[in-house]
């Protein structure tokens, strides 16, 4: 079954790489040193004033050590699963006995509220256990299931401990004992995509086949007809757990889960954007691993569709908060996105994915500008509150007031009661290491510009170390230092971003190099290696005012600042409320300015530009503060100050802006 596609792409593995970068020390270390003890208590109910997890009290309930109802949504098992995975990958790079110690408790307190059959979920252990597989459009159970095996397998690779892991195997062996094409197996599939890009991930741990298999089988199933939701929905009764009396079919929102179609014929981004995506992840690594055409050719689609009609200028995608979901193509509104998080950390997925089918620019620059501006974003600078939703225009008044608003939170919160993004953040910069690089048959493809130290051994088992220090994103210089026992001839490819103004230069050992070419937007260097050999690539990064395509009707007549990966906004605490009032010059100046004192070390930008009539001068200039009056051009010059837009909202509360009104 296992018939690769292309020529195998490898990804390196936490334990060969070793984060050491100006920038991202911050943030790794962040999530070792607070992010992951901060969670911990979260989960345990123990940070005041946040709203209540409820998830280690509903494992404890369901592992019979105590008494009492379950609490939380019904995929509350997800978000210890996620920090659990989080943690894993903490481990595997920097050992912590007191953090592992923990880690192997609540592993003990998962299996121990684990079934006699191998079924885990608190849900329905607690509070229905007479309804499993009953409602698989909204209950999740296979999310959960998938969540925890990611877990299992992370930590299995961490540490070498089976517990979790066999425990997984047994839940999966009944998952396949209860799914199905065979006659007395539900025919079905989850309503939120996760467990098929689990299983995969338990297949290549584990080498069994029948994972893959059965990740086949939940990626083939759905969409086809006769729709299995509104079946289920029937034999239930036609009910939901949400709502009393009947319910409308579950078909007539199939877009929302990705059910309306099966998924070869897709070619639109549609529906919740974190199913889509963590689907579309699945997708991708059974068209590698099993070398279907179709399934890759549909992956294509839909990552164009995703990503040139439908993604906002910080990675961001889900464009509506109704049903936290793509809309349709270029409709992108600011100040009412959704841009979930954990949307973003999908499409980071799909994007490695495709990677891993094809080394082309286009991919990892999704990668990097969603790391850089949403991910890092959703998180505060104290690594204690967090984004669910981000914004690229703010109003606080109207957060709060406006119903239409009321998801697009002015400051960072403690926690929530639905806590997908906080461990989903975690366990994505807690395995940052794995996005870096990738290998294939005599080429090593260097993807993202992070400081580190790695090991990568090369398809003829010779070894190279490479050193990277990089000076991203505030200037576009990179070196790598290459290590080797003895000279070796292969390629090196460095990707071209996006953002970068002009041809990069390239200098081997100081001298500066011509001989290479540009493939799928990498530079191609094929040479004789040796033993400290240094590769300078020195990336042009200018800043520059971005225009959006005359169809993102949001931002027409608007331009954004981008400055190598980083989009900047304009912020309450620099420019003054209201920034409505705010312009930009046509052809300004932008000026950069690094400084230390500002959010804690930042490269702030000044352009020039103009500020109309403030509430006071318009009530000054009229007998009353009438809402309306006849056009009067007043308007003064300024110098607008930006900063990048991961820093924004660490100043308080305030105004915030993406997209500025240019004029001549």
């Amino acid at each position: 079954m296992s018939n690769a596609l292309l020529p195998a792409k490898h990804k390196l593995s936490l334990n060969q790489i070793q984060i050491n970068d100006d920038f991202w020390n911050h943030y790794v270390s962040l999530v070792r040193n607070t992010v992951i003890p901060y969670q911990w208590e979260a989960l345990n109910d123990r940070v005041p004033e946040a709203e209540p997890s409820h998830a280690i009290q509903n494992f404890r309930i369901a592992a019979g050590l105590e008494t009492g109802e379950y609490h939380g949504w019904v995929f509350q098992d997800s978000d210890l699963a996620k920090w659990l995975e989080a943690v894993a990958y903490s481990l595997q790079q920097h050992p912590d006995a007191a953090l592992e110690q923990t880690a192997d408790k609540t592993i003990d307190l998962i299996v121990q509220a684990q079934q006699s059959d191998g079924y885990l979920n608190t849900y329905f252990t607690i509070k229905e256990p007479g309804k499993r597989w009953t409602n698989l459009y909204e209950c999740h159970e296979l999310y959960c299931a998938g969540h925890m095996i990611e877990a299992a397998v992370a930590y299995f690779e961490a540490t070498g401990k089976r517990k979790l892991l066999d425990a997984m195997c047994r839940f999966a062996d009944h998952i396949q004992d209860v799914f199905g094409p065979e006659d007395g197996k539900i025919r079905g599939y989850d309503g939120h995509q996760e467990i098929e890009l689990a299983l995969v991930k338990l297949y290549t741990v584990t080498k069994q086949e029948k994972y893959l298999q059965l990740a086949c089988y939940f990626i083939d199933e759905r969409g086809q007809q006769p729709d299995f939701f509104d079946r289920e929905w029937e034999r239930r009764g036609k009910t939901s757990i949400y709502r009393a009396g009947e319910t409308p079919s579950p078909s007539q929102s199939s877009i929302y889960n990705q059910s309306h179609l099966p998924v070869r014929e897709q070619d639109t981004a549609i529906g919740h954007s974190v199913r889509a995506v963590y689907m579309y992840t699945a997708m991708a690594d059974l068209a590698r691993l099993t070398g279907d055409e179709k399934l890759l050719a549909a992956c294509k689609r839909l990552w164009a569709n995703m990503t040139q009609k439908q993604m906002y200028i910080t990675g961001g995608i889900g464009s509506t908060h109704h049903g936290e979901a793509f809309s349709f193509d270029y409709d992108l509104p600011n100040d009412t996105v959704y841009a979930e998080t954990c949307a973003s950390i999908g499409l980071v997925f799909f994007a490695q994915r495709m990677l891993r089918l094809e080394t082309r620019s286009e991919y990892a620059d999704v990668i990097e500008r969603a790391l850089y501006n949403i991910i890092i974003g959703s998180m505060s600078q104290d690594g204690k509150r967090f984004f669910y939703v981000n914004p690229l225009e703010v109003w606080p008044q109207a957060s709060a007031s406006n119903p239409g608003k009321r998801h697009v939170k002015a400051e960072r919160q403690k926690w929530f009661g639905c806590a997908c993004c906080p461990p989903n953040l975690a366990r994505i910069l807690s395995s940052l290491g794995e996005y870096i690089y990738t290998t294939e048959a005599g080429r090593i493809n260097s993807h993202l510009f992070i400081g580190s130290e790695s090991t990568i051994t090369l398809d003829d088992a010779a070894q190279v170390g490479l050193k990277q220090v990089c000076s991203l994103p505030w200037s576009g210089e990179t070196s790598l230092e290459l290590s080797l026992a003895q000279p070796r001839s292969f390629t090196l490819a460095l990707r071209v971003p996006y953002w970068c103004d002009s041809q990069p230069q390239l200098h081997i050992n100081g001298e500066k190099e011509n001989k290479y070419t540009v493939e799928n937007g990498y530079a191609i260097i094929e040479r004789i290696w040796t033993d400290g050999d240094i590769v300078t690539w020195l990336l042009p990064m200018e800043a520059h005012l971005m225009q959006a395509n005359p169809l993102i009707r949001s931002n027409a007549g608007k331009a954004a600042i981008q400055r190598g990966p980083l989009v900047y906004c304009v912020e309450q605490a620099d420019n003054g409320a209201p920034l409505a009032s705010l312009s930009l010059r046509s052809g300004t100046r932008l000026k950069v300015e690094p400084d230390a004192n500002v959010l804690g070390g930042t490269v702030r930008i000044e352009a020039e530009g103009f500020r109309d009539a403030t509430p006071e001068a318009w009530a000054s200039a009229s007998a009353s503060a009438e809402p309306y009056r006849r056009w009067a051009p007043s308007s003064e010059p300024v110098a607008l100050q930006a900063v990048p837009y991961f820093q924004w909202g660490n100043r308080g509360v305030g105004e915030m802006a993406v997209w500025i009104r240019v004029r001549q």
